[in-house]
């Protein structure tokens, strides 16, 4: 309890089909006499334990600053009633809907909520904002998406992630952990099961839409921004994998729009990583002010993009601090912002135009792409990309001379080429790098493109052998300077492991150089026009009661063994998936503690050799139950079938409360 405000650890939220969500509720204290606007964040992590950490000290802020703030578990997940059947259904709205209108019912209540979320949330906030609720009167979507083909943890440039595996795996874990009993009654071990028995093979379902079809269209923005009415600020990270998301939103919403992308992972911006985090608390609740409680009218005076451009740095896998500079720009798209070309050359040269017709071969083997880092950045020891010297020695290199001036890049980049296959499915993989005087090669950005998916992933076609083609990746927004005496080079490969899934096929590409492009958005704000960009110092609310029991422990690394051929990549994280270690809620006596290990490996010259076994121990003890969830994950393919097989053991006090098994072979449409 604060002086400020008051936390309802739990409180019941009946919908009309009588399932109870779960939430807790922070209360300033005026609201007991003057109503106040709240803010939601819906989630299915736990209120009571998975996001208790990080949600008490931002919630706690904005109770500090006149609202009420509201975290709510999804129907299915935590304290909530029900079955969470997937991502981003249509119940998960409508549950929202009702939610958001019981909060502004509440006496408590102004009437005027703002939604906001990170990641899930951050989908949901722009899904439910499409839906128009009366009371929602503006969100913060923060790493989201508005194409959930396109940019999400499944797919990529229509090429399976390795990630689907390990963020279905880590779901099975969090959906096999128990309610709380204290919560849920004495019926709480007949909830946990019917829960358990209920659950989707979460990677198996993902994995069996490959391309852009209804399962996909649902829950993608993308399909009506018109839908969207209220202001919506957004936010990226430049080591975070969704801000694909940010420029897109930007040019198509009509609404009131901001951007905010800064140097981090998967993590709010007051607590970025790689730092400098920010005073984001203290912008959102501007944001907040000026739309739910119509002060703060300098958020509409704020340039459309604010966005830190990184400057060029040495490849490191952990960097606690980027080095750059904050810049604005008015709108977007800019007029500050000019696209220039630079074309690939048959030398390996990237300048003026090779009108010659040499093709160039591309064909790089199968364990291509272990310097590429995390898909995902989360602010966790060893997960950004290494010097891409590592992989550049197997790709087809183009680069400049050193570069007389600096050119600063901010925006998406593109790749045009023309080019042939020799097998009807083919991948091509592209990498941007900063080349130093010294020769070390910083990765900016890249793009992989399932080459059957070129005119689009909602209607794949497979290459004709031989033909050559125009293909167009876009690659992921940046924002670099390259500096003078750098230069800037494109790698071009056919793999990308153990990033994404191998095309069933090893295939060789045919480049011709003389239709071939790099176009790079290139800023052109002339020193004295540039309008500075000053964040406050990170703040943050009261932070709950933890006693660190043990620190994280985390190994990342790869092996090639001469003898078998086979490339072995290993992540093992011990204590706390993403580097928390295992720690103790003191307010409710909750010990967790989670433990993931993952091995990929792959022979060069097959790529029907790829395997991925992950295995994880989750454990969540607390004085009424002591649980703990074992999962084995394991993933294989053939020319035409993905094989995905699962374990899921639940132990109560050391015995065997429940297990599924689930063994499915799916088929591959051009993937």
């Amino acid at each position: 309890m604060s002086a400020e405000f008051d936390v309802q650890e739990h409180l019941w939220i009946t919908l009309s089909d009588g399932c109870r969500l779960g939430a807790r509720l922070w209360l300033p204290r005026t609201a007991y006499e003057q109503r106040v606007p709240a803010i939601m964040e819906y989630i299915p992590y736990r209120k009571g334990d998975g996001t208790r950490a990080r949600d008490e000290p931002m919630h706690g802020y904005f109770a500090q600053n006149g609202y009420a703030a509201i975290r709510v578990d999804m129907r299915g997940s935590g304290e909530s009633d029900g079955h969470l059947a997937d991502e981003y259904l249509r119940q998960e709205q409508d549950d929202a809907l009702e939610v958001i209108d019981w909060i502004a019912r509440q006496p408590w209540c102004s009437g005027a909520v703002g939604m906001m979320g990170k990641s899930w949330g951050g989908f949901n906030a722009l899904q439910v904002a499409a839906r128009r609720p009366a009371a929602l009167r503006a969100i913060v979507t923060a790493y989201s998406t508005d194409d959930r083909f396109a940019d999400d943890i499944h797919f990529m440039g229509g090429c399976l992630l390795n990630d689907n595996l390990w963020w279905g795996s880590i779901m099975l874990a969090y959906q096999g952990r128990p309610p709380d009993p204290a919560i849920a009654g004495d019926d709480w071990r007949a909830i946990w099961r019917a829960r358990i028995d209920a659950m989707p093979f979460f990677p198996a379902v993902w994995a069996g839409h490959q391309s852009y079809d209804a399962y996909w269209r649902h829950g993608s923005v993308r399909e009506d921004y018109s839908a969207i009415v209220c202001p919506v600020l957004i936010v990226g990270g430049w080591v975070d994998s969704y801000t694909n998301a940010v420029p897109r939103l930007l040019e198509g919403l009509t609404v009131p729009r901001q951007a905010i992308i800064g140097p981090w992972g998967h993590v709010y911006p007051q607590d970025g990583v790689p730092g400098p985090a920010i005073g984001f608390l203290q912008d959102v609740t501007r944001w907040w002010d000026r739309w739910l409680k119509d002060t703060g009218g300098d958020v509409t005076d704020m340039p459309a993009v604010r966005a830190f451009l990184q400057d060029p740095m040495p490849p490191d896998a952990t960097r606690a601090e980027a080095s750059g500079r904050w810049v604005s720009e008015g709108s977007w798209p800019s007029s500050m912002i000019e696209h220039r070309d630079w074309s690939l050359r048959g030398d390996g040269g990237l300048g003026q135009p090779d009108h010659s017709e040499t093709l160039l071969r591309i064909c790089t083997p199968q364990s291509h792409g272990r310097a590429g880092g995390e898909w995902m950045g989360t602010g966790c020891r060893g997960e950004m990309p290494l010097d891409q010297r590592l992989d550049d020695g197997f790709a087809t290199v183009f680069q400049t001379g050193p570069l007389a001036q600096t050119c600063e890049v901010l925006g998406v980049p593109t790749l045009r080429v023309e080019l042939c296959s020799d097998q009807p499915v083919a991948t091509l993989v592209v990498r941007l790098s900063d080349v130093a005087p010294d020769g070390r090669a910083e990765r900016v950005s890249y793009q992989v493109l399932n080459l059957t998916h070129r005119n689009g992933h909602a209607t794949p076609a497979p290459m004709e052998p031989g033909r050559l083609v125009p293909v167009t990746v876009t690659l992921s927004a940046c924002g670099h300077r390259f500096a003078a005496g750098h230069r800037i080079r494109v790698a071009l490969g056919t793999t990308y492991w153990p990033m994404i899934w191998p095309a069933p096929q090893v295939a060789t590409l045919m480049l011709r150089p003389a239709g071939s492009i790099l176009t790079l958005p290139c800023r052109t704000t002339p020193p004295e026009q540039e309008r500075a960009v000053v964040f406050d110092p990170p703040v943050h609310g009261p932070v709950t009661p933890v006693t660190q029991l043990e620190a994280g422990r985390l190994q990342r690394h790869f092996a090639f063994d001469a003898v078998s051929g086979v490339s072995t990549y290993v992540t093992d994280a011990v204590g706390g998936v993403f580097g928390e270690g295992v720690q103790k809620f003191d307010e409710t006596d909750t010990v967790m503690a989670h433990s993931l290990r993952r091995e990929l490996t792959i022979r060069d010259d097959d790529p029907l050799s790829a395997r991925y076994v992950l295995t994880q121990s989750l454990r969540l003890s607390r004085p009424e139950c002591d649980a703990r969830i074992e999962t084995r994950t394991e993933m294989t393919s053939d020319a035409h079938h993905f094989h995905l097989a699962g374990v899921l053991t639940v132990l109560d006090h050391g015995d065997v409360f429940a297990r599924r098994e689930w063994r499915e072979s799916i088929p591959r449409t051009l993937l």
